[in-house]
């Protein structure tokens, strides 16, 4: 018969151990490690330490070559989200979306629900967190009360699975939360490492069987990362992130792992009084009042996916008054901060170490890809020298420890952004697009978007020092930038 053993695993990282501890050595946790019960199998002797297992089946194996089928895709009617999810919801996919309390991960879900509703589909949506009355009141306010979407509140996985197998299956089944969801399989309590595996385990289940398109909601810890085991994100086909900041009013839909398409498409979309908004053009969202004339701001020319994106890059250079400056990053990486502070005073002859550094990202976006480091270096060397850098200018452009500017990928696709954006040039690496060493009026692109190439940081902070653009208001009169040479470089 069955004995019943106790084990102990971290509700961070799900690392099982045989006795309780304190610290978590796979995620270094503190208190983290709760007692789970379950059943273990039975043993006779000291030899049968491990069940015996029948023999398996053989299967055919076949060869790469084949005939290959696009995955059968069903459009959710939100062009942001279908670009994030690769076209729409993959039949018989799960996906699992993360985000923070109240950033509006219900409203989205809620929407493509009932979008899809309207166009003949079943689609059902199961609360764990609210009742019935409440996923109402929301569905009231956003104007969408009259859509056929099935609501349910339960927590029971059987129970679920039963009843959303019941006539035809589902496209489309919402799951909000899993954290909430139980199964009687495992004797463990709702929210646990065990009882979310098993529970998300018997929904990717179902999904295959049924080919209803799941997705489940996830709660996320402080520092950002979803909640529960990291098995899940795993066993799931797709994770995404819904970020956003609560001061902003727009959210954007990151996609961090996706089977079926690509991982590094975007979604924007506005808080509005009735629900989200899609921002077809984030760019101009992004760019928005900012201020033409003040000095220590750059527009950077990014990308995120397949699309071009402009945002402005604030940094702020003032003298400090402690024995250690202070570096304070928003949007950006810390770390990547420190290299470009570090290249400017080896490479660029600029000396920092006495002035406190802030940077910000405007608009709240995180910026990952290592080509805004020419527009960060541009907006430093404008706030120390006090010259406002031209309004009608982007920078993009990866630098090196050696001071040297490296290029990027897509620079056409960025060019044609800023000229669909009204701006008159583009500072940027010289690279294999076919800009020359003067780089005027060429980017070898075929849009005719004048560009200016830069080979060392160097050319940056002559060409912000020669500017010297004063600044309205007499604010601040510019400092004088340190005298270098080509023998210092």
């Amino acid at each position: 018969m069955a004995k019943n053993h106790q084990t102990f695993a971290c509700q961070s990282c799900g690392a099982v151990y045989n006795r309780w501890r304190g610290r978590c050595e796979a995620c270094n946790g503190w208190n983290t490690i709760v007692e789970e019960t379950g059943a273990a199998s039975p043993v006779s002797g000291p030899v049968a330490t491990r069940p015996s297992r029948a023999r398996g089946r053989i299967f055919p194996l076949e060869g790469l070559t084949g005939e290959v089928k696009e995955a059968p895709r069903t459009s959710s009617g939100i062009a942001e989200l279908d670009r994030v999810t690769g076209g729409g919801f993959v039949r018989g996919s799960v996906i699992l979306l993360g985000g923070d309390p109240g950033i509006g991960k219900s409203t989205l879900l809620m929407q493509a629900s009932a979008a899809l509703a309207k166009r003949g589909e079943r689609v059902a949506y199961i609360s764990g967190e609210e009742a019935v009355g409440q996923v109402r009141l929301r569905a009231e306010r956003l104007g969408l009360a009259s859509a056929p979407v099935e609501l349910a509140a339960e927590t029971n996985v059987e129970d679920i699975i039963a009843t959303l197998s019941q006539g035809k299956p589902p496209a489309l089944a919402i799951i909000d939360s899993i954290q909430t969801m139980w199964t009687e399989t495992v004797e463990s309590a709702p929210g646990t490492v065990t009882q979310v595996r098993g529970s998300a385990q018997s929904l990717i289940r179902f999904a295959k069987t049924s080919g209803t398109a799941v997705i489940l909601v996830g709660h996320v810890t402080k520092d950002g990362q979803i909640a529960g085991p990291r098995v899940v994100e795993h066993m799931v086909d797709a994770v995404a992130s819904f970020e956003g900041d609560q001061g902003h009013h727009f959210r954007i839909l990151r996609a961090v792992k996706n089977r079926f398409g690509p991982t590094d498409e975007i979604g924007v979309f506005e808080m509005t009084d009735g629900g989200l908004a899609e921002v077809p053009n984030p760019s101009a969202l992004f760019l928005a009042g900012r201020d033409l004339a003040a000095p220590g701001t750059a527009v950077f020319a990014g990308m995120e996916g397949t699309r071009p994106l402009l945002v402005e890059i604030q940094a702020l250079v003032a003298p400090s008054a402690l024995g250690m400056p202070r570096r304070a990053v928003v949007g950006w990486d810390p770390n990547r901060l420190s290299m470009v502070l570090a290249v400017l005073e080896a490479h660029g002859g600029i000396r920092l170490g006495g002035h406190d550094v802030y940077l910000n990202v405007a608009g709240g976006l995180r910026i990952g890809e290592p080509a805004a480091d020419l527009a960060v270096a541009a907006a430093l060397v404008s706030s120390l020298s006090g010259a406002a850098l031209p309004s009608d200018a982007v920078y993009f452009g990866e630098v090196g420890l050696s001071g040297a500017i490296r290029p990027v990928a897509q620079a056409p696709a960025r060019l044609k952004e800023a000229q669909k954006l009204g701006f008159a040039k583009a500072l940027m690496p010289q690279g294999r697009e076919g800009i020359g060493r003067e780089g005027a009026g060429r980017d070898g692109s075929g849009t005719g978007f004048p560009a200016e190439s830069l080979r060392h940081i160097a050319d940056l902070v002559a060409g912000v020092a020669a500017s010297g653009k004063p600044v309205r208001g007499g604010r601040r009169q510019p400092q004088r930038m340190p005298a270098y040479d080509d023998e210092d470089i």
